[in-house]
């Protein structure tokens, strides 16, 4: 049975609860503190089978403090090569549960690693394109994030120009990251974009960083 194995230290708590707009309750346990009590977990994880395995994400996920749904990330992480499709659907469906943009983008990592061991962009990728959801489309527009080279650009092409005219912080964030990341690899390319496309100020100047 999966258990509450974390202790409240509050001394910590108003401030991380401040970090985060006071959206969450915090226990106060700071990320290596965290990392480091979560390494027995993830080791005794990967004995579950599929279904115990389960069970202990929504556990850690459904918990009331913000550091046990990092906990589940990290167990979905730390066992992303055996999930089953079902389970990457499930993680798919948390990112818009108890959603903000540390979650979010812990979830995107998962997500990303799902796709490419199993070279699923073209049948996983486009529904994050498509989503209502202003977070799926987020995790859509950053999922090919350290691709380099191996960036499908028609795909990111794609979830840029649906997204350009959303004035969301966080789509517009996202637009930016994106750019500036495949910059890296490619700077001719992301040059030529920004001149051929309209984006916003916030956007234009995330992507521009390094160029």
């Amino acid at each position: 049975m999966p258990t509450r194995f974390l202790k409240p230290h509050e001394a910590n708590q108003a401030a991380m609860a401040a970090y985060m707009r006071h959206q969450f309750d915090f226990l106060g346990v700071k990320t290596s503190e965290r990392r480091q009590l979560t390494r027995p977990v993830i080791k005794a994880s990967r004995q579950l089978t599929s279904a115990e395995f389960s069970n202990w994400l929504q556990f850690y996920y459904d918990q009331p403090e913000r550091e046990y749904q990092y906990v589940a990330i990290d167990l979905a992480l730390a066992n992303v090569r055996r999930l089953t499709l079902a389970q990457y659907q499930w993680c798919q469906q948390q990112v818009t549960v108890k959603a903000w943009w540390d979650s979010v983008d812990a979830w995107r990592k998962v997500l990303a690693t799902y796709i490419w061991q199993h070279q699923a962009l073209a049948t996983l990728g486009p529904a994050y394109l498509t989503a209502e959801d202003m977070w799926l489309r987020r995790v859509g527009i950053t999922l090919q994030l350290t691709q380099k080279t191996a960036t499908n650009r028609a795909y990111l092409t794609q979830a840029i120009t649906a997204n350009l005219f959303d004035d969301a912080f966080f789509i517009q964030k996202a637009i930016g990251w994106a750019l500036r990341d495949y910059g890296k690899a490619e700077p001719a390319w992301v040059r030529d974009f920004l001149q051929s496309h309209q984006l916003s100020t916030l956007a234009r100047r995330e992507a521009s960083k390094y160029l």
